[in-house]
C-alpha cells in the first residue's frame, strides 16, 4: 500500500478544488519548517508530503491515476493494470515501441509550490535562523509571538493589519464575473434549473494553463426575485499568484403577457365595458402553474376598484408553501354617447 494523500490532507475523496486549497493553506503553514526551528526535521518531511499529496490531488491527470492505481502505479513502480493498451492506458504514455510504459510522476520542490500558492517562498523571515527572538518571528520589521502565527494565517484579523512584504505579496483575487440570466414568471413561481456552458482556463501545478469546458447547474428557487444572485466561486481563469474571479449570476424577470410582479404580489388588468362594470363581471385567469381561476365580481366596479385575491400571487422566498395576493385591475371603456334607452337602464342600475 503506498502513501494515503487524501489522509495526508485531511479530506475526502470527493474533495472539490477549494476544499485541496483551504486544507494545503492551513497545513502548510502549520508545517512549514521554518514555523518550526525545534523540530525542523519531522516538519520538513511533513512538509514535503503535504506538498506531495496538494501536487498529485489538484492536477486532474495525475489524480485519476492515482485514485485507479496508487503512488505505486502513479510513481511507476509497477505497471498498473489496464496499461497494455487496452481499458484505461490513456493516462500512459508510450515507449515509442508500440508497448505501453506507465506514467512517470516526480514530485516538484515542496518550496516551490509553496512560493507559487502564496506568492513568496517563506512568510516567517527564517524563525530557525536568528530573525526573531524568544520564540518571536520579525515580518517587514515588526515582531509578532509565535502565538500570531495560527493554524490559518490568512485568518487572521492581525495579520490583515501588518505591513509589510509579506501583505503586499498576498494573492489578490479577480473582480466578479457578473452575466443577466432572464427568467420567465413561470420559471420564477414554480423554480427550475438552468444549464450554463463555461469555457474557462485552468493552471496545473507547474502554472501552465489549458483550456475546458464546464457545465454550471444554476437551481432557481421559487419566489426567487429580480436581483437574486447566484455566485459560483473561483470559477474563472486560474492565473499564478492570483485567487480566480467568481462567476455571479443574477436573474432577470422577462415581461408576462398577463401578470407584473409586485414585490410578492401578481397584478392582472381586465378591460371591461360600462355595462359590464355596473351590471357584473367575472374574471378568466390561467395561473402560472397552468391552473385556471374563475373569480365572479357582483361588486360595481369603479375606475380606482381592485379585486384582492389572497394566496394567488408569487411564493415567498423563505417560505414556498405561502404566498403572495392576486391585484385584478380594471381599465372601464367608457362609450362616446348613450341611446336614451342605455340611460334609462343606468339609471334603474344606480341607486336613488
Amino acid at each position: 500500500m503506498g502513501v494515503d494523500y487524501y489522509k495526508i490532507m485531511g479530506v475526502d475523496k470527493s474533495a472539490k478544488e477549494d476544499d485541496l486549497k483551504k486544507a494545503y493553506r492551513k497545513l502548510a503553514m502549520k508545517w512549514h519548517p521554518d514555523k518550526n526551528p525545534n523540530n525542523k526535521k519531522e516538519a520538513e518531511e511533513k512538509f514535503k508530503q503535504i506538498s506531495e499529496a496538494y501536487e498529485v490531488l489538484s492536477d486532474p491527470q495525475k489524480r485519476a491515476i492515482y485514485d485507479q492505481y496508487g503512488e505505486e502505479g502513479l510513481k511507476g513502480e509497477f505497471p498498473p493494470p489496464g496499461a497494455d493498451g487496452s481499458g484505461n492506458a490513456s493516462f500512459f504514455s508510450g515507449n515509442g515501441g508500440g508497448g505501453a510504459t506507465v506514467f512517470r510522476f516526480n514530485p516538484r520542490n515542496a518550496d516551490d509550490i509553496f512560493a507559487e500558492f502564496f506568492g513568496f517562498s517563506s512568510p516567517f523571515g527564517g524563525m530557525g535562523g536568528g530573525g526573531a527572538s524568544n520564540g518571536g518571528v520579525r515580518v517587514g520589521g515588526t515582531r509578532f509571538s509565535n502565538s500570531f502565527f495560527g493554524d490559518d494565517l490568512f485568518g487572521s484579523a492581525a495579520f490583515g493589519a501588518a505591513e509589510g512584504p509579506m501583505n503586499s505579496r498576498r494573492p489578490q483575487k479577480a473582480a466578479p464575473i457578473e452575466n443577466i440570466l432572464p427568467c420567465s414568471l413561470e420559471e420564477l413561481y414554480k423554480g427550475t434549473s438552468k444549464k450554463m456552458k463555461i469555457s474557462r482556463e485552468i493552471a496545473d501545478a507547474s502554472g501552465k494553463t489549458l483550456p475546458i469546458e464546464e457545465i454550471l447547474t444554476i437551481k432557481i428557487k421559487p419566489g426567487w426575485k429580480k436581483g437574486t444572485k447566484i455566485t459560483f466561486p473561483e470559477k474563472g481563469n486560474e492565473r499564478p499568484n492570483m485567487i480566480p474571479a467568481d462567476i455571479v449570476f443574477i436573474i432577470d424577470e422577462k415581461p408576462h403577457p398577463v401578470f407584473t410582479r409586485e414585490g410578492n404580489d401578481l397584478v392582472a388588468a381586465q378591460t371591461l365595458s360600462l355595462v359590464e362594470a355596473l351590471t357584473g363581471y367575472t374574471v378568466h385567469l390561467t395561473t402560472l402553474d397552468g391552473r385556471s381561476l374563475t373569480i365572479p365580481i357582483n361588486n360595481v366596479i369603479h375606475p380606482a376598484y381592485e379585486e384582492v385575491v389572497p394566496g394567488e400571487g408569487m411564493p415567498l422566498p423563505k417560505d414556498p408553501t405561502k404566498k403572495g395576493k392576486l391585484r385584478i385591475k380594471f381599465d372601464i371603456k367608457f362609450p362616446a354617447r348613450l341611446s336614451p334607452e342605455q340611460k334609462v337602464g343606468i339609471k334603474r342600475l344606480l341607486p336613488p
